[in-house]
């Protein structure tokens, strides 16, 4: 019979570097005991590929590749833009806790996944993920989805409802993080899974807001290093190795790049007209850009000459869901999805002033944004509570408002780092599974 594994958790401090570490007590005190070690991000360095490259050790593209090339694409036989897809089906190759050790039922670790992304549909053996209530008269009721079901009553009775408005849009903050670090620790102490795997976003909104140089980012680097490192306690105390990863770092940017615009101005990209206002119309356009950070995926017909993009540079990815054509942005730079011209917000599709994250034809980080005064904010709400049809519009639509921004595969002191596998050279982002195996 072989050794019991040692149990293994990964957590995912979302936008850590290594220069903002100075800002982290408990965790820079892990790295001096356990180890520092800089990751060679992937591209694109967002959240769905870069997870998904850690726990295939895969890479994006190629034959090989795990097929993930952004956080959305467009699926050429739907013909539709998809944002945030939750199955773990759409991710090819198997995951670290799928690979034949020895140990459990089949031969495989068991695994609890906590706010991972693509975590629906999958062969971990315990899963929490955001999965809100879509309700007939419009409103959005926050929950979660889990394996198995009865986990989900369990957690939010002892936890509260899950703050979803307190995980994305202009309310985020550290409310949300907590909520997950505690129903780690729950899962951990009742399931025993030989994989924890838990994702803590606090501070990706924070820099998108800010930038790495905002005034508040020291105090918010402290407040989830709290969270963090009492979880790192309560973790190993209960006998886990811990390793602590961040997939990417956030550099600053000033200058938002508008591709769908580029498009519509060189007459290969359509829009139609729906209540006085546009939307992209898809089937009709020769060519239009899926904008996601610092990527940019621009699907067209084949042998067509595009404009040129200015402060940009082609990054190829040989995956089925990729752009034809894909583009990077320059230092400084991040890509806007809007296709309204300029100075005529008020041809803006409906969604564009709302967090609509499965609607809108790409990444939109203003969502963190308030673009009105809380008072209104709360006259809005009354009346949604009242039973009024109130769309709750409160994004603002100056990009400029944006500050941070990743998906370019940077390195050193701003990139990624892994905190508990021992010093060494730099590492290679796919290298991390193996590391989990290890």
């Amino acid at each position: 019979m072989p050794d019991p594994p040692q149990p293994v958790a990964l957590l995912e401090v979302v936008g850590l570097s290594g220069s903002l570490l100075r800002h982290a007590p408990r965790l820079r005190a892990f790295a001096e005991r356990a180890g520092q070690r800089e990751l060679q991000p992937v591209f694109p360095a967002v959240t769905c590929s870069v997870q998904s490259t850690m726990l295939t050790g895969r890479p994006v593209g190629g034959p090989e590749g795990h097929g993930v090339v952004g956080n959305g694409w467009f699926d050429r036989r739907l013909a539709e833009i998809h944002f945030w897809k939750q199955s773990n089906r759409l991710v090819r190759g198997p995951s670290a806790w799928e690979e034949k050790t020895g140990h459990g039922p089949r031969g495989a670790v068991s695994c609890a996944n906590l706010f991972w992304w693509f975590n629906m549909a999958t062969t971990a053996g315990v899963a929490v993920t955001p999965r809100p209530q879509y309700r007939a008269d419009g409103r959005k009721v926050p929950d979660v989805w889990t394996k198995p079901p009865g986990l989900r009553d369990e957690l939010q009775r002892e936890l509260g409802r899950f703050p979803l408005f307190r995980f994305w849009g202009p309310g985020s903050d550290i409310t949300s993080t907590r909520w997950i670090a505690e129903a780690t620790k729950r899962v951990v102490d009742r399931h025993d899974p030989t994989l924890t795997l838990a994702y803590l976003p606090h501070l990706d909104y924070v820099l998108q807001r800010e930038g790495p140089g905002g005034t508040s980012v020291p105090a918010e680097v402290a407040a989830v290093d709290a969270v963090a490192g009492d979880l790192l306690d309560h973790l190993e105390e209960r006998g886990r190795r811990v390793l602590v990863v961040s997939g990417y770092g956030v550099r600053a940017v000033d200058t938002p790049l508008y591709p769908n615009r580029i498009l519509r101005d060189a007459g290969l990209l359509a829009v139609r007209e729906e209540g006085g206002r546009e939307v992209i119309d898809l089937h009709n356009s020769r060519a239009f850009a899926v904008c996601d950070h610092q990527v940019a995926h621009v699907y067209h017909q084949p042998g067509l000459e595009l404009p040129a993009f200015p402060r940009t540079s082609p990054h190829p990815i040989d995956a089925e869901h990729a752009g034809d054509t894909v583009l990077e942005a320059d230092e400084g730079c991040w890509f806007s999805y809007d296709f309204w011209p300029e100075g005529r917000d008020d041809l803006a599709p409906d969604y564009a002033r709302t967090v609509a994250i499965h609607a809108k034809p790409g990444y939109d980080p203003r969502e963190l944004f308030l673009g009105l005064s809380k008072p209104t904010l709360a006259w809005k709400i009354l009346k949604r509570k009242l039973g009024f049809a109130q769309p709750l519009d409160v994004i603002p639509l100056d990009a400029t408002l944006v500050k941070g921004c990743h998906g370019r595969a940077v390195a050193g002191e701003q990139g990624p780092v892994l905190l508990g596998a021992g010093d060494g050279p730099r590492l290679a982002l796919e290298r991390v599974r193996g590391l989990l195996l290890h």
